[in-house]
C-alpha cells in the first residue's frame, strides 16, 4: 500500500535517535534515509576517523541494533567502522508495512539483502570487511555473502547455520512437509514455533499479553540464554516430529498454547533478574519500549516469507552456489539453534560455505551469544578479522 508523504513525515517526526543515556560512550544513534524505501536508524561505533573499513552487525528476532552494543567498541578500537541497523521491520527504522496483510514481499530475504546493499552504499563504502549476523540476521547476512561477494568480503554467522539455498525441486524439509500434523498427533500435541510466528494472532498474543510486555521478553530472552538450565542441547537426527519434540517448547511449542503463555513459567525470579548482569533491567527496557511502541509484526514477516514459501523460487534460482568469502560461525554452546534444524549444521561446514575458517560453541552462553559472551564474541571476531589481514574499504 502506497502512503503519502504526509504520513511518511509523520511517522519520521514521530521517532527520534536513541538517546545518549542507554548507549555505552562512543556508540551514537542516527538515522539514514532513502535506504531501499527506508529511513534506517543505525548505530555506530568507529565513525570519528574516516576512511576506516566498515563491518555489518545484523540482529535478529526479537531483538534490535541495540543488541550489538557490547561488541561495537572493541570492533571500533581495532580500527573498524561498526555499524549496526535496526532492520526492516524493527524498531527505529521506517518506511516498513506493519500490517498483516500488507506488502509481505518487502520482507523476503532477497530484499533485506538489498538494504543491506543500499547502507553499505548510502554511508561511503564500497565494500565491508566483514557482514556478521545473529539469528535470522545470520540468514541475511549468509544471503549477502552469496550473492555479492564482492561487496560482503567475510561473513560471521551466529546461532543459526547456513545450509545453502534450496535444491530444485524443494525438499520434504523445505515444504515441511506432513511434519505439522506429526506434531499435532503427538501424545504431547505440539507445533512449530515458526509457523506460530506466521499467524495473525502471534503479534497481538505477544504485545498484549498478560504479563505486559517488558515480562514476556524477560522471561523469553531468559529462557533461551544459558541462564536456563535446559538448554543443553544436541545434535538431532531427522527432522520428524519425535525428534523436533525434544527440543524446549520455545521451539516446539504446545499446540494450545502462544509464545507469550509458554514463557510465562519460565520467569526468573527478582533475584535472578537482579544478579543478570547480561541484560540488566534499564537495558531490557530498550526492548520493551520500542516492542511496546511498534509490535511484533515486522519481524514475524520475516517469519512469514519463510514458512509461505512464495518467494523460494527465486531462492532457488542460486541452487548449488556457495558462500565463497572467509567464514566464521559462533553460537552459545547452551544454545539449541545450532541443532534446531537436524544437519545444518554439518551442511554448512561441508558443503555451504567454501572457506569456513572455524566453528566457536562459547561457554556460558545460549541463544544470545554476542549479549551473554561479549568478550569471547569479540576476541573471535578480531581473530578472524586478523586472519585475513583486512585492509583498505
Amino acid at each position: 500500500m502506497d502512503r503519502s508523504p504526509i504520513a511518511i513525515l509523520s511517522e519520521e517526526l514521530a521517532v527520534a535517535a536513541l538517546g545518549d543515556t542507554v548507549l555505552p560512550l562512543g556508540i551514537r544513534s542516527r538515522f539514514v534515509r532513502d535506504v531501499n524505501g527506508l529511513r534506517m536508524h543505525v548505530l555506530e561505533a568507529g565513525f570519528e576517523v574516516p576512511d576506516r573499513p566498515c563491518i555489518l552487525l545484523l540482529h535478529g528476532f526479537p531483538e534490535l541494533a541495540f543488541s550489538w552494543r557490547k561488541v561495537m567498541l572493541p570492533l571500533a578500537r581495532a580500527g573498524f567502522h561498526v555499524v549496526a541497523p535496526d532492520q526492516r521491520g524493527y524498531g527505529r527504522t521506517t518506511g516498513w508495512d506493519a500490517d498483516y496483510d500488507g506488502d509481505l514481499g518487502s520482507f523476503r530475504l532477497l530484499n533485506l539483502a538489498r538494504d543491506a546493499f543500499g547502507l553499505v552504499s548510502a554511508l561511503g563504502h564500497r565494500a565491508v570487511a566483514s557482514v556478521v549476523g545473529h539469528d535470522f540476521g545470520s540468514s541475511v547476512a549468509a544471503w549477502c555473502a552469496l550473492v555479492r561477494p564482492e561487496i560482503f568480503r567475510s561473513v560471521a554467522l551466529m546461532s543459526a547455520p547456513f545450509s545453502g539455498p534450496p535444491a530444485l525441486p524443494q525438499d520434504a524439509l523445505a515444504r515441511g512437509v506432513d511434519i505439522h500434523a506429526a506434531l499435532a498427533a503427538l501424545d504431547r500435541p505440539r507445533k512449530h514455533y515458526q509457523w506460530y510466528y506466521s499467524t495473525r494472532q502471534a503479534n497481538a498474543d505477544m504485545r498484549e499479553c498478560p504479563q505486559g510486555v517488558h515480562a514476556f521478553l524477560r522471561a523469553y530472552f531468559h529462557y533461551k540464554s544459558a541462564d536456563w538450565p535446559g538448554n543443553t542441547p544436541f545434535p538431532l537426527h531427522a527432522w520428524t516430529a519425535t525428534e523436533l519434540a525434544k527440543l524446549p517448547t520455545y521451539y516446539i511449542m504446545d499446540l494450545a498454547k502462544g509464545m507469550a503463555e509458554t514463557v510465562a513459567p519460565e520467569m526468573p525470579s527478582a533475584a535472578d533478574v537482579a544478579a543478570c548482569r547480561w541484560l540488566p533491567e534499564s537495558e531490557l527496557r530498550v526492548y520493551s519500549a520500542e516492542y511496546g511502541r511498534t509490535g511484533f509484526q515486522g519481524g514475524l514477516q520475516w517469519y512469514r516469507c519463510r514458512t509461505e514459501g512464495r518467494y523460494d523460487s527465486e531462492l532457488q534460482s542460486f541452487a548449488g552456489r556457495t558462500i565463497d568469502v572467509p567464514s566464521l560461525f559462533i553460537a552459545g554452546k547452551s544454545d539449541w539453534g545450532t541443532y534446531q534444524t537436524p544437519g545444518s549444521f554439518e551442511r554448512m561446514q561441508s558443503s555451504a560455505c567454501r572457506e569456513m575458517l572455524g566453528c566457536h560453541l562459547v561457554d556460558g552462553a545460549g541463544h544470545w551469544v554476542q549479549q551473554e559472551q561479549p568478550e569471547k564474541v569479540s576476541e573471535l571476531l578480531l581473530g578472524f578479522l586478523e586472519r585475513q589481514q583486512v585492509k583498505g574499504r
